[in-house]
């Protein structure tokens, strides 16, 4: 790998981070109606999973998807621009945290339903088959939608007609509020590939070198006409299932901890810096553009006009 690709991978997981935050900090203001769900924590799964595929290429996505489109290569502008409820937004301020999406970087759609988008990127994958193009989509969802009875039915639809999807399970460790020990006897999630005769592979989703790898392997195999494969990336989220969650089902030493010693931006930052020789000067500089690009996302979202009443029900359906 070389130092530029590096480089655009750690870019890729500060963005996600800053525009996180930002979005905490202005819901918090009370500039964006509705229910947030970050992704920060989650960054090198976004960030590693995106790198290992092509611009036309596919992704699907969750409630928690701000990450999954940013990495994907969609404009955090516009993407705020949604979340502020503003007509220049993705989805003209009618989709928001929930729904977000952008059609032209390959994203068929996050999805409020929990493993609802499973079903739907199965299709995704089938369009890509029966014209042989070798296109492939990366669905991802949480662990607890590895429950529902959607992610069982599409991982063994996708087997039976070897469909290019690569499943990517985005293991926060709770789902909502309950810890995977409360919801599952496995310890490994991508142990259920084998009831499907799939790959099946666990990864440190905290580390995006190999979260990229995984991808990588489980992509060239789709790309061959070999099937789908199962992706569990042990991940953490840093934030609560919503803003205003309580938190009452962990402990704030358990957050910390995993902030302090696991978070993906602090640790790859690390890496580039000591094993990969990037320099301060190339660091500072990504930094530095990404933190005008989101502060200029916010201003637009702010100086976006609202909605008009009168067309609410345009573009409801496409």
């Amino acid at each position: 790998m070389d130092k530029g690709f590096l480089l655009n991978l750690y870019e890729t997981m500060f963005r996600i981070r800053t525009f996180e935050e930002e979005v905490k900090k202005q819901f918090e203001d009370g500039n964006i109606p509705g229910f947030i769900h970050l992704g920060s924590g989650q960054e090198a799964v976004s960030a590693g999973a995106c790198a290992a595929i092509k611009k036309d290429d596919y992704i699907g996505s969750t409630h928690r998807g701000h990450a999954n489109l940013m990495a994907k290569g969609a404009r955090t502008d516009r993407m705020m621009a949604e979340l502020f409820a503003r007509e220049t937004g993705y989805c003209k301020g009618r989709g928001g945290c929930l729904h977000i999406t952008d059609m032209s970087v390959g994203s068929i759609g996050a999805n409020g339903i929990v493993a609802a988008g499973i079903i739907v990127a199965n299709g995704a994958a089938l369009s890509a088959k029966l014209k042989n193009n070798k296109k492939v989509i990366l669905t991802f969802f949480g662990d607890g939608a590895a429950n529902q009875g959607k992610f069982h039915e599409a991982l063994n639809l996708a087997s039976v007609w070897a469909l290019p999807n690569i499943f990517i399970c985005e293991n926060n460790l709770y789902g909502e509020a309950t810890p995977q020990s409360k919801h599952m006897r496995i310890k490994d999630i991508s142990t259920r590939a084998q009831a499907y005769d799939m790959p099946g592979v666990s990864v440190d989703g905290q580390d995006v070198l190999k979260v990229y790898d995984a991808v990588s392997e489980a992509v060239k195999r789709a790309r061959d006409g070999k099937g789908p494969s199962l992706i569990e990336a042990k991940t953490y989220r840093f934030h609560g299932h919503h803003i205003g969650d309580p938190e009452t089902y962990r402990t704030r030493e358990e957050v910390e901890e995993w902030m302090e010693k696991r978070d993906p931006v602090k640790l790859f930052k690390s890496r580039l810096l000591k094993e990969f020789k990037a320099d301060n000067k190339e660091i500072d500089a990504i930094e530095k553009k990404i933190l005008k690009e989101i502060e200029d996302a916010v201003q637009f979202a702010a100086e976006s006009p609202m909605p008009d009443p009168a067309v609410l029900t345009q573009n409801v359906y496409v």
